[in-house]
């Protein structure tokens, strides 16, 4: 071999471990880095999750009267109610007199089964 040929393979034998090393390192620190710092796309959707997703100790508290509510407390404490369907349940309350069962609910137009029983917990009478 000549020197040059020898040179050229201790330069790849310092390749070669510079690049395990590097590998080392980042298959050690990878996970705990992923869990101090995730990806911008990461930490929206897990933030989006959260908002989604509420706590026991969150549904308990957010309960609202459907006999005595205003329409801006419906639709605070109702998920999928916005103020237009908020609105409808409290004219439906007007004009029929108040609810005698939560199942009722779903006689106001917009209020589907779906709706209902994605809410039934937040609803008291």
């Amino acid at each position: 071999m000549t020197s040059n040929e020898i040179s050229q393979v201790q330069g790849y034998r310092h390749s070669i471990k510079t690049l395990l090393a590097t590998t080392l390192l980042l298959l050690t620190l990878a996970p705990a880095m992923a869990a101090e710092k995730p990806a911008a796309g990461q930490k929206a959707a897990t933030t989006a999750s959260a908002a989604k997703a509420p706590t026991a100790a969150a549904e308990v508290e957010a309960t609202v009267s459907i006999n005595q509510a205003d329409a801006e407390q419906l639709a605070s404490v109702l998920n999928g109610v916005g103020l237009k369907k908020a609105e409808a349940i409290v004219r439906y309350r007007e004009q029929h007199g108040p609810f005698t069962e939560i199942d009722q609910l779903q006689e106001v137009p917009g209020i589907g089964l779906s709706l209902f029983e994605r809410n039934r917990g937040r609803l008291k009478m």
